[in-house]
């Protein structure tokens, strides 16, 4: 009998060996699975690289080359042929349909959107100049391109929104030019015509 209860006192051990090491690793999981847990503020937050976005679109099946150039208070150009310039990027040189497809596992895959966007990363007084450019036609007849200008700090607000139709190649537009005051403040805005191509071919 008293055999007996040495095999069931050893069986009961295993056992309990085993349900302690089952809760262990439910207890670990558990912390583990709560650590990756966001504060609730934090949640769809993200971080803000860019005080202003241009945003320039053009009808998704024309095969036209256009281009947006932007002049800051110092006189600075970004557009194609200088993408980066102190606080300005070109994020995207898109060349309508040209590169804008590839094959993969023998599939093409491609984008049909056209779009070119310029960040500006932080702000200096003065004026700002946004233009766009017919630099390559692929289609017949005019293009209609439309310009957006967002600020996104401290909190996301239209600057400007209009719509620019390039007769052809070499056509050159002013979209918008706006002026930051000292305190970062948008002071004036207006639609003057305002040539940069001109400063380029430099």
């Amino acid at each position: 009998m008293r055999h007996r209860f040495a095999d069931s006192d050893g069986g009961g051990s295993a056992f309990t060996d085993l349900l302690f090491n089952a809760l262990l690793g439910f207890a670990f999981m558990f912390v583990a699975a709560f650590s990756l847990i966001a504060e609730p503020g934090t949640r769809g937050n993200t971080e803000r690289k860019a005080e202003v976005l241009v945003t320039v679109n053009w009808p998704d099946d024309y095969d036209d080359d256009v281009d947006v150039l932007v002049e800051d208070p110092r006189g600075e150009l970004v557009w194609f042929r200088n993408p980066d310039s102190g606080l300005m990027h070109l994020e995207r040189d898109d060349r309508g349909n040209a590169l804008d497809r590839a094959v993969l596992g023998g599939t093409v895959v491609g984008s049909a959107i056209n779009q070119e966007t310029v960040s500006i990363r932080a702000l200096a007084a003065g004026e700002y100049v946004v233009n766009v450019l017919h630099y390559r036609a692929g289609n017949d007849g005019p293009v209609p391109v439309h310009i957006k200008v967002e600020r996104l700090n401290p909190r996301l607000s239209l600057i400007y929104y209009g719509k620019r139709t390039l007769g052809g190649i070499g056509d050159e537009q002013t979209a918008v030019r706006f002026t930051v005051g000292a305190d970062g403040a948008i002071v004036a805005r207006n639609e003057l015509p305002k040539a940069l191509l001109d400063r380029t071919a430099r």
